[in-house]
């Protein structure tokens, strides 16, 4: 069996990222906003009218997940889908409700970001662009 190395830096991004994500999920709480809900309105913030399978496709999640979520974000009206019937194309868009708690988690995520540049500045040069292609070209996938 081969020997486990002392460090990883897959195992410690996947560390620091949940530690983050749970801070990031405590400043949102009271939006009633999770991270995966801030992602979801910002994107049909961002494009308003978007359908749930490119929704799903942004999000890295499958469009049942994508319509479970959006139907939370209905309910709690930070988002409105005036989809008429099943199977049309939706006409997601954000509320002004929704609108507000996305101005208001951008500014506490800038925050946030704000203080992990001063913590690691090194870090935050590192992982700029990371998140468009984690894997180089030389990685084998199994």
């Amino acid at each position: 069996m081969p020997q486990r190395p002392s460090f990883s830096p897959v195992i410690s991004l996947l560390t620091v990222g949940s530690i983050w994500d749970g801070q990031l999920n405590a400043q949102l709480k009271d939006l009633g906003l999770t991270t995966r809900k801030y992602a979801l309105l910002a994107h049909i913030a961002a494009t308003p009218g978007i359908s749930f399978s490119e929704l799903a496709r942004r999000s890295q999640i499958t469009v049942q997940t994508a319509h479970t979520a959006v139907r939370a974000l209905v309910g709690d009206d930070l988002a409105a889908d005036a989809t008429a019937h099943a199977g049309a194309a939706s006409t997601l868009r954000v509320t002004d409700k929704g609108a507000d708690a996305l101005r208001e988690a951008d500014a506490r995520l800038a925050r946030m970001d704000r203080a992990f540049a001063r913590a690691s500045p090194a870090l935050t040069s590192a992982l700029e662009g990371l998140h468009e292609q984690p894997f180089g070209e030389d990685l084998e996938r199994p």
